[in-house]
């Protein structure tokens, strides 16, 4: 596709915050977490910034990858086979605290994914992936992902996801994705569909 895939660090924070605020601004998953468009508008980048600095974070396994014209964004997390170490379990409260404390939904649903997500086996999580939303269907996400899951192929590693929308998981499914035994339905909300991947080829 002639796109050349960037990784963003620190200095490139902004910007990822920018696109993945616009590219979920109309997300089903978005729309619960904060009800309202202009509730939404107002506390919405202030979650993807927390997003994007935990993946950031020294030492956490995380990385983002970034188009170099800024049009689509992935964050990654290699993921240990071990369990989650048990220090994390203030996580979730924490990103509500600082981000909007009086949203009970930005922790329900970081534990809801928290408890769906596999352990036990080592694989690349990708936890969220965005579009600009005038250039989404073009292929930039499929062209983002497949360095990643090139890797992945290459060293027997499984990947991991959760589809947010139908759409999504249909093109999640091309790609190889599988989704697992059963769907997460947020309470009064939309289904999110839990996905995994098998190191593909010989």
């Amino acid at each position: 596709m002639g796109v050349r895939v960037l990784r963003a660090g620190l200095e490139d924070r902004e910007r990822i915050v920018g696109l993945l605020d616009r590219a979920f601004m109309d997300d089903p998953v978005s729309g619960w977490v904060f009800p309202g468009a202009e509730y939404r508008r107002v506390r919405h980048a202030g979650l993807m910034g927390a997003f994007t600095d935990a993946t950031l974070a020294e030492g956490s396994g995380g990385y983002v990858d970034l188009l170099e014209d800024g049009s689509a964004v992935a964050l990654w997390m290699d993921v240990p086979g071990e369990p989650h170490d048990a220090g994390d379990e203030d996580g979730p409260a924490q990103v509500r605290e600082a981000v909007d404390p009086d949203n009970a939904r930005i922790e329900e649903i970081a534990r809801l994914l928290d408890e769906v997500h596999p352990q036990g086996r080592a694989h690349t999580y990708l936890w969220m992936i965005g579009v600009a939303p005038e250039r989404q269907g073009e292929g930039l996400g499929t062209a983002l992902m497949a360095p990643v899951l090139d890797r992945c192929d290459r060293a027997g590693r499984p990947a991991y996801l959760e589809a947010s929308s139908a759409r999504s998981r249909a093109l999640y499914e091309r790609l190889g994705f599988a989704a697992m035994d059963r769907p997460l339905q947020l309470p009064d909300g939309p289904t999110m569909w839990p996905m995994w991947r098998e190191p593909q080829g010989g």
